[in-house]
């Protein structure tokens, strides 16, 4: 059976939208923003694998363990929270990294069985900059289905809300 659901989070001055897919043990997200920020403040700030837990809500840790020009290996650290359900997540991610353009990750190790994720960046001929997040995960843990959907869209609502208001932070402080 195949669940579908949209949610969406305005966030001045950017709106963004963020949709949840399920079938079976697989979910699906997707997630947009259109910003007027710098692109290059954009990737910087989707790449600070290092200082994402000082600004991502639900992550404690994010290290960069090894870097191979545009290969990395990042362990993040966690949880999955929604009302009652509580659980850590852990994750070792392998991440190619196309400067200014992409960055994509899989889970090489952790309590994600399957894990796969993309964040794309693209100026737009309005002068913004839309930050596109696509991933689907298989949790090597249980989470109970009939809230599974919502918690992990929860979850990267949260997050990519953080992420988009970080990138309009530290594209206002460095001025015109």
């Amino acid at each position: 059976m195949m669940l579908c659901g949209a949610l969406c989070v305005h966030a001045s001055p950017s709106t963004q939208q963020i949709e949840a897919d399920g079938h079976g043990e697989s979910i699906s997200v997707t997630a947009s923003a259109e910003m007027l920020v710098d692109p290059h403040t954009a990737w910087k700030v989707i790449t600070d694998y290092d200082h994402l837990a000082e600004f991502i809500p639900s992550m404690r840790s994010s290290r960069v363990v090894r870097r191979d020009a545009d290969r990395l290996l990042v362990e993040q650290t966690g949880e999955f929270s929604f009302l009652f359900f509580r659980q850590p997540v852990e994750a070792k991610l392998a991440v190619v990294e196309s400067p200014e353009r992409w960055v994509a990750a899989r889970a090489v190790g952790g309590n994600l069985r399957e894990m796969d994720g993309r964040y794309t960046l693209e100026s737009l001929p309005s002068g913004a900059v839309r930050l596109s997040y696509s991933g689907r995960l298989v949790p090597d843990f249980a989470i109970p289905p009939v809230i599974g959907k919502m918690v992990v869209r929860n979850l990267v609502a949260n997050q990519f809300d953080a992420m988009v208001r970080e990138i309009e932070r530290r594209d206002a402080q460095k001025g015109p």
